[in-house]
């Protein structure tokens, strides 16, 4: 009988990130990625720290360009040859997400999560419920749409003037850069200094907010009243007056003759 072919160890170099430690290794190609982070922490003593559930592997040259292993693929999927680097790493890392009153709060995050899984931590933590109605935008377009759209606090110009004017523009919806959720964040190029903005993306039915819920009421108005003012909801000249005036009543209370005279805005 032929006997079976010799059985080929896959040898790779295995950089502890956080120890600056490399170690060349061998594996069975047909080692499930879980697996192999239980031999990197039993043969490489700077490789036991923190809890195992919050390290995984990186394939990538640096911090920026790369791909997380997923845990359930064994190494033989990656198709990696002889040499190759693979890091072991913290799966976890800060993520700053602005809402769209301005406010950023800095989350730690599953960097090796797609967004899609991402968004129910997210949203959990923020205090949102209905977390597959919301998406992050690049906070790189926001910061183009805040130099043509800005807040109701310009003191130079009218109200209904600011209003009519961005009404016209029609700026679209589709000119959001959205997150993409089929990807990770570090696939996207998205690192930690990046600001991401939470916005609600799929207005299914406002039935699902909670009349109760201050965050997603919050959001909701915001995001409302920047589609306003951005012309991605067209509104007539009639409605322009009439939620001007709701806005005025929102930011500046009830009409003090002493205090709200002409040109105070």
């Amino acid at each position: 009988p032929v006997p079976p072919p010799a059985h080929t160890e896959l040898e790779l170099k295995v950089y502890i990130v956080e120890q600056n430690v490399m170690e060349i290794m061998q594996f069975d190609p047909a080692t499930l990625v879980y697996k192999a982070c239980e031999i990197i922490r039993e043969k490489i003593p700077e490789a036991n720290q923190g809890r195992a559930q919050d390290y995984g592997l990186f394939l990538g040259e640096d911090e920026g360009d790369g791909i997380w292993l997923d845990s359930g693929r064994n190494l033989r999927y990656y198709m990696l040859m002889k040499n190759d680097m693979i890091q072991y790493r913290s799966i976890l890392r800060s993520l700053k997400v602005s809402m769209l009153d301005g406010v950023v709060q800095t989350l730690m995050v599953d960097d090796s999560q797609l967004v899609e899984q991402l968004m129910v931590d997210i949203c959990n933590q923020i205090g949102i419920l209905n977390y597959t109605e919301y998406s992050l935008v690049s906070e790189v377009v926001k910061e183009k749409q805040v130099a043509k759209v800005d807040t109701l606090n310009r003191r130079h110009s009218s109200i209904f003037t600011f209003l009519k004017k961005n009404v016209e523009e029609q700026e679209r919806d589709d000119e959001i850069n959205w997150v993409e959720h089929s990807q990770t964040l570090r696939e996207q190029g998205i690192d930690e200094r990046e600001v991401l903005l939470l916005r609600r993306k799929y207005f299914s039915t406002d039935l699902n907010i909670d009349h109760r819920d201050p965050v997603q009421l919050n959001l909701l108005y915001l995001q409302c009243r920047d589609a306003i003012l951005d012309g991605t909801h067209s509104v007539t000249e009639k409605e322009c007056i009439k939620f001007a005036g709701i806005q005025c009543q929102i930011q500046f209370g009830h009409h003090v003759d002493q205090k709200h005279k002409s040109g105070f805005m």
